[in-house]
């Protein structure tokens, strides 16, 4: 047991400090005296005070009596010895003639030996950890705090950028809108110039149809009249064939006529030779006069007569028979003519018919490519647009679900926050009751306190005239 004393001469009171091992006492003595008029008496006392307990528990005892007119204290401290000495105070009273003197009873200065309860102890073992865990756990909920405003501050961050990706996306849909609506205005113009591209195509297809038949009939007639040239050139040959038989049958006939004339000319003349003898003889035997010549010419003049009708008529059948032929040929060669010339001018018309249709076929064909491709780009387009809003929708929802997720999160950190602020003030206005109690304690007692609190890690808890000096770690959780 250690003990120590200190004793002011000069002043007016002496105080103790007794410390057994971790327990702490404190006591104190106090002498006044004062003189003149309306303070003409003593007054002395003595006191002892034991405070045990912060928080949890508390236990006060004092005793004696005292009476008070005015007074100052001072402190003193030493730690990390395991004891600290509390320094005396004093009392001075003034009267109406001045200072007095002021005299001391020695039996007051002696330190009282006072019995110490053995459940201080543990209850002062208790108080430490208690003070140890709530100052602990006051850390801990300082640290939370501030981990909690950080994640605060790093939500509102994610928040405002989810608030400008927000805003990014509706900005950008109005500009998907306005290309979805193009799109969709372009279609409806290929819709609308379909049916008028449709109306042309079946007007060409019917042209064709109608130029088709006319080429097939032209065809036709070409065939026609190719095969009616057939006939007629057979005719021609058959004519020519006739016409060169005639030839050679006039030919035959003329040298028939050449050799019948010569055969008259020698029969005449082996008549009138054999007529010159006969009418010699005749003259001789029958004595008749017959006219030889004439009979002679007569016959001459027949067979002449005969000769040239055959020649005038065969003459003539062949005259008109060649006219005939000449003028069938004639007309057939114009008949021939006309055809051939119709037979150009009907190529001519299908290689221009075929040029066109090849033409509107092409057209047709770029057209409904060009249909096609505005049809595909138009679907492509349209997937294109539902996928990015599929997509955008997606994005919105996710931001949504974030937002909301976040928002949770916040609120419960918020209410986190809450709970750990309510705390705090909580265990602030107990360490602020706790002060006040002792305060007033104090204030009730009358005379001057000091006690050493021993906590954890070498620190201690010091009370002293109504004031509470509490750690580093404390003041800092404050």
């Amino acid at each position: 047991m250690a003990q120590k004393t200190v004793r002011v001469s000069k002043n007016f009171s002496a105080s103790s400090a007794v410390i057994p091992g971790n327990r702490t006492s404190f006591s104190t003595v106090s002498f006044s005296r004062g003189g003149g008029p309306g303070f003409g008496h003593v007054s002395g006392g003595f006191g002892s005070r034991s405070l045990h307990g912060f928080g949890a528990s508390k236990r006060i005892s004092m005793g004696g009596y005292r009476t008070v007119r005015s007074g100052y204290g001072y402190g003193l401290g030493h730690g990390g010895v395991g004891y600290r000495v509390i320094g005396g105070g004093g009392g001075y009273g003034v009267g109406a003639g001045g200072i007095h003197e002021v005299t001391v009873n020695p039996s007051l200065l002696t330190p009282l030996n006072l019995e110490i309860d053995p459940t201080i102890q543990r209850v002062k073992k208790e108080e430490k950890e208690q003070i140890k865990t709530l100052n602990n756990r006051f850390a801990s909920f300082i640290d939370k705090v501030r981990f909690l405003e950080q994640q605060n501050k790093v939500l509102e961050t994610k928040w405002s950028l989810l608030q400008q990706q927000k805003i990014a996306s509706h900005s950008l849909e109005p500009l998907f809108e306005s290309y979805i609506n193009s799109l969709r205005k372009k279609l409806d113009g290929i819709l609308l110039e379909k049916p008028r591209l449709e109306t042309e195509m079946k007007n060409m297809n019917d042209t064709v149809e109608d130029f088709r038949i006319r080429y097939e009939d032209e065809i036709n007639k070409r065939t026609a009249a190719e095969n009616e040239f057939v006939v007629l050139k057979k005719d021609v040959d058959a004519s020519f064939m006739n016409k060169i038989e005639l030839e050679t049958r006039a030919d035959a006939l003329q040298d028939e006529v050449s050799f019948l004339k010569v055969f008259y000319n020698e029969e005449l003349t082996a008549l009138q030779s054999q007529i010159s003898d006969t009418s010699v003889v005749l003259q001789m035997d029958n004595n008749r006069n017959l006219d030889l010549d004439s009979i002679i010419a007569e016959v001459k003049a027949q067979y002449e007569d005969i000769a040239n009708r055959s020649r005038a008529e065969a003459e003539s059948w062949y005259q008109s028979k060649y006219e005939e032929l000449q003028l069938s040929a004639g007309r057939h060669g114009n008949d021939l003519q006309n055809i051939r010339t119709e037979i150009s001018e009907m190529n001519r018309i299908v290689q221009r018919l075929t040029t066109e249709i090849d033409a509107v076929k092409r057209q047709i064909g770029n057209l409904e490519a060009a249909i096609a491709d505005a049809e595909q780009r138009g679907e492509l387009a349209l997937k294109d647009a539902r996928t990015k809003l599929a997509e955008l929708e997606e994005a919105r929802t996710k931001a949504k679900a974030d937002m909301a997720r976040q928002l949770r999160e916040y609120q419960e950190l918020l209410n986190v926050k809450l709970a750990l602020d309510i705390e705090i003030v909580t265990y602030t206005k107990l360490l602020e009751g706790e002060e006040r109690n002792v305060e007033t304690q104090r204030a009730g007692l009358g005379y001057h306190m000091g006690q050493i609190w021993p906590l954890a890690g070498g620190s201690a808890l010091l009370l002293e005239s109504g004031s509470i000096f509490l750690p580093s770690s404390l003041q800092h959780a404050r």
